[in-house]
């Protein structure tokens, strides 16, 4: 069997869902509009050049879902999901994931986004699997602070060994091991895989790929 591994935003969403987010909660008035955008936006630019510091950054997107009512919060996330991230899944991103099912490979997707979003996400694309970065709960509520390791640069090669770990597996497990990502952050990940695919590359990632030969596609 092989395993194929997605990264999700701006890889199999045209964007990126964290972000995205931000500005859904920000336009239904749960956070203040001028200081949230300004610091989301200097995350991003972070993110994008791959400085990012993940404990921050969560502790600033967490601090969303701990300071409102979990039913809210869900209500919130199911209107997300239908009026922003549905229009953000292209044709070929389906087709891509269904490329792989069709061949009966092992699906996962891997993000640094947090859990609390993606796991829907997750789902419409009919994978079950999903390692994101996972807000801390207690008693079913939510503390704003990270569970364990962020799924982010190399904790996602830690994250994803102990969740093959579990099952008795690891990467050499399988046949095959494909893994389609964006961004430079994925870099370390890349380079386990037998067969990593640079998608919609950034330039840092564009410049890797080719130097090292992978391939590179487009799915928008």
């Amino acid at each position: 069997m092989n395993l194929a591994i997605f990264d999700l935003d701006n890889t199999l969403l045209k964007g990126d869902s964290d972000y995205n987010w931000a500005l859904f909660l920000i336009k239904k008035g749960l956070i203040e509009k001028e200081a949230f955008e300004k610091k989301n936006e200097q995350f991003f630019q972070d993110y994008q050049a791959g400085n990012l510091d993940v404990y921050e950054y969560c502790g600033f997107q967490f601090g969303v879902l701990k300071n409102n009512k979990r039913d809210v919060i869900e209500a919130l996330r199911d209107q997300y999901l239908d009026e922003v991230i549905l229009p953000m899944i292209p044709k070929k991103a389906y087709e891509l994931v269904e490329s792989h099912r069709q061949k009966g490979d092992r699906l996962l997707i891997i993000t640094a986004t947090n859990s609390f979003i993606t796991k829907p996400i997750g789902k419409i694309f009919g994978i079950p699997d999903l390692i994101g970065t996972d807000p801390e709960e207690i008693d079913g509520k939510f503390t704003g602070k990270i569970e364990g390791m962020p799924s982010f640069q190399e904790g996602k090669i830690q994250r994803l060994e102990a969740w093959l770990g579990l099952q008795g597996l690891t990467l050499k497990s399988f046949e095959k091991t494909f893994f389609y990502s964006d961004s430079r952050n994925d870099i370390p990940l890349l380079e386990r895989v037998t067969h990593p695919v640079a998608t919609n590359p950034d330039a840092a990632l564009m410049e890797k790929a080719k130097i090292q030969g992978w391939p590179t596609i487009h799915l928008w």
